[in-house]
Order: C-alpha cells, then sequence, then structure tokens
C-alpha cells in the first residue's frame, strides 16, 4: 500500500539538484586583480597593519620634533612630507578595500542564496519524511486492525 502523493526517494533525488561548494565557485572567477584586492583588504584591515601605521607615525613624529635639528628632514610643527605620504597611502587604499569590500559582499550574497536553496530543499525533503511517517502510521494502524480482526475471530 503506497499513498500516490509520496514521492518515492528516486524521484526525490532526481529532483534535487546537487549541492555546490559556492566558496571554489567565486574562487575560480576570481581575477588576480581581484584576489590582490581581497588580500590587501584582509590585511589592511587587521590589527597588525594598524600597529605598523601607528608605530610609523610616532617614529616619523618622535624623530622630526626630538631628533637634532640636522638630521630632521620634515621638519615640526608641518610635517608636510608625513602628511603627503599619509594622504597618499590613504587615496590608494580607500579604493582598493572598497573592491575588496564589494567582492566580499558579493561573496556573502552567493552564500546567503546557496543557504536558502538548501533549507529549501531540507523543508521539502522534511515534509516528504513527515507524509512517508504519516503513510506508515496508517499502515501500523490498519495491520493492527486487521490483527485485532483476526484475533476476535479466533476467540
Amino acid at each position: 500500500m503506497k499513498h500516490k502523493d509520496v514521492p518515492s526517494f528516486e524521484e526525490i533525488i532526481s529532483k534535487s539538484r546537487p549541492i555546490r561548494n559556492v566558496n571554489i565557485n567565486h574562487r575560480a572567477r576570481l581575477t588576480r586583480i581581484n584576489k590582490l584586492a581581497l588580500w590587501i583588504t584582509a590585511h589592511v584591515g587587521s590589527m597588525g597593519f594598524f600597529a605598523i601605521i601607528f608605530f610609523w607615525t610616532i617614529s616619523w613624529l618622535s624623530w622630526n620634533t626630538l631628533a637634532p635639528i640636522s638630521l630632521r628632514f620634515d621638519p615640526y610643527p608641518a610635517f608636510v612630507l608625513w602628511l603627503f605620504i599619509s594622504n597618499m597611502i590613504q587615496i590608494f587604499l580607500m579604493p582598493l578595500i572598497m573592491v575588496g569590500q564589494n567582492l566580499q559582499s558579493r561573496h556573502s550574497e552567493i552564500r546567503a542564496e546557496e543557504d536558502f536553496a538548501i533549507n529549501k530543499k531540507s523543508e521539502n525533503e522534511i515534509q516528504i519524511i513527515l507524509k512517508h511517517l504519516e503513510n506508515q502510521n496508517e499502515m501500523i494502524l490498519e495491520i493492527l486492525q486487521h490483527i485485532q480482526r483476526l484475533n476476535e475471530k479466533k476467540e
């Protein structure tokens, strides 16, 4: 006894698409410049990079404030060269970081879409399992009723 509305295991497998690893697909589509942008985004947004910039700034400003006047190369209080280099770093890193963040965002959206597809697939499979359990319950009840009728006839 099989209910017509309960699909078989083979039907479930044939209708569902295989799960894909979107991380591998995403990495495969990245160009070298995109990989560079992601690498820069990951490293510039780290405490290590912050420490490098912090100590470079402290060293630069301390040297040009406290060193002998003849050895100072970027005089206090303007620090023109330090400001120029700092601004150049910001100008070059800002678009690269934005590109990296856009790539990370795109990857996150792809992962979210795949998660949603897997959740839908799981929900459908759970509904099918529940239908199978209902079918089994009905069959067990029918068997029990049949056994009871046989026992009643024997008595």
